[in-house]
């Protein structure tokens, strides 16, 4: 009995912050729309504020539980540029929490209500979610040579010409990394020897189209490219061998107690615009985040092992910035499920919403 105690209140580390993050979803969908109703016959610039003032406030929600919650440290090498710019965020894809790492850095640059997303067409098909991240200028792509190159510029073009604030998140690799995947992982590194570029072994050989797209299109509109290497510390083993990286079901258990963040910010006049210059440039950024990963996992020098090249410092997430969100959306759900009117309206939202979420975003570009 008691061993059966300890297991279901481990499994609540998890099953409440994802209750409480899923299940606020409606009144948060409901909160939109009313916005987006105050706004109809305002300028669009209102309606832009309004909608990432409103994201900030659901992300916000979320890092409370993948922040404070969770109580992980973050250790941060580089200077993240105290004012807010607009850029595309370029990082290692090793595990489904990767994209709350774009959120921690966000809001440390009060840029958390920007943040948008390149992100496989899949995950469209998520109830309601699918459907706001793309009104939220969220970008859905496919692989390889069904990649719709003219629907991504025709999108990023829109957001762009409306001046609208960029942190748009690519993972180039497309695939998660995961050490266990052999095959997965000497496939990609022989397309490298193939193609003449150099072999990776702690990242997979970066795809370019959607980085070269988003760049090019958005290029007058960006400031910078932000260039993130990630380690969760306990991918680290006891010898030099690499773990998989925590799901997110993980994370939020409180399995990762420490995230290492590598920044480095590119102007991007540096940039090459040519395909082919840009194709080298970005696999080159990729050979420092393999070289960096390899000392982090490898190196036999104790005072590099285990952390990445400068001075790491810990950043604290102060509880004020995230706890107001969950006081705020708990108080437009909580009501809803007090009431059999609000019990109808809130399973309504969902399957309306989702129903018309799935019509708009395969119609929408």
């Amino acid at each position: 009995m008691l061993l059966s105690l300890v297991v279901h209140t481990y499994s609540l580390r998890y099953w409440f912050p994802a209750a409480v993050m899923i299940g606020t979803a409606p009144a948060y969908i409901l909160s939109w729309g009313a916005c987006r109703l105050i706004s109809a016959f305002l300028p669009s610039r209102i309606f832009r504020r309004m909608d990432d003032h409103l994201y900030n406030i659901y992300q916000s929600l979320v890092l409370f539980f993948f922040e404070n919650y969770t109580g992980v440290e973050i250790v941060i090498y580089g200077d993240i540029p105290k004012n807010k710019e607009n850029v595309v965020y370029l990082s290692n894809h090793q595990c489904t929490a990767d994209w709350i790492i774009a959120d921690m850095l966000a809001i440390r640059q009060k840029a958390l209500g920007h943040v948008r997303y390149v992100l496989k067409d899949g995950l469209k098909w998520l109830p309601l979610y699918g459907w706001y991240f793309s009104q939220h200028g969220g970008v859905y792509v496919k692989r390889s040579a069904k990649f719709d190159e003219k629907a991504m510029k025709k999108k990023l073009s829109s957001q762009t010409v409306l001046g609208t604030p960029m942190y748009l998140v690519i993972f180039p690799e497309g695939t998660r990394y995961n050490p266990e995947l052999k095959k997965m992982i000497s496939d990609s590194q022989a397309f490298s020897a193939k193609e003449g570029l150099a072999v990776l072994d702690h990242v997979l050989t970066p795809r370019m189209k959607a980085s070269h797209v988003a760049i090019e299109t958005m290029r007058d509109h960006l400031d910078a490219v932000y260039d993130v290497t990630v380690v969760y510390e306990g991918t680290l083993g006891t010898s030099s061998e690499r773990h998989p990286a925590p799901s997110m079901p993980e994370f939020l258990c409180k399995e990762c107690p420490k995230v290492h963040i590598h920044f480095e910010r590119v102007d991007v006049k540096e940039i090459p615009p040519e395909s082919v210059f840009f194709r080298r440039w970005l696999h080159e950024r990729f050979e420092i985040k393999d070289q960096m990963l390899t000392t982090f996992y490898e190196s036999e020098d104790p005072d590099k092992k285990g952390r990445f090249p400068g001075e790491g410092q810990r950043s604290h997430l102060s509880i004020t910035k995230t706890l107001p969100s969950l006081l705020f959306l708990g108080g437009l759900t909580l009501p809803m499920l007090l009431t059999e009117s609000g019990r109808k309206l809130y399973v309504r939202t969902w399957v309306y919403g989702t129903l018309l979420g799935w019509l708009w975003v395969n119609v929408s570009p």
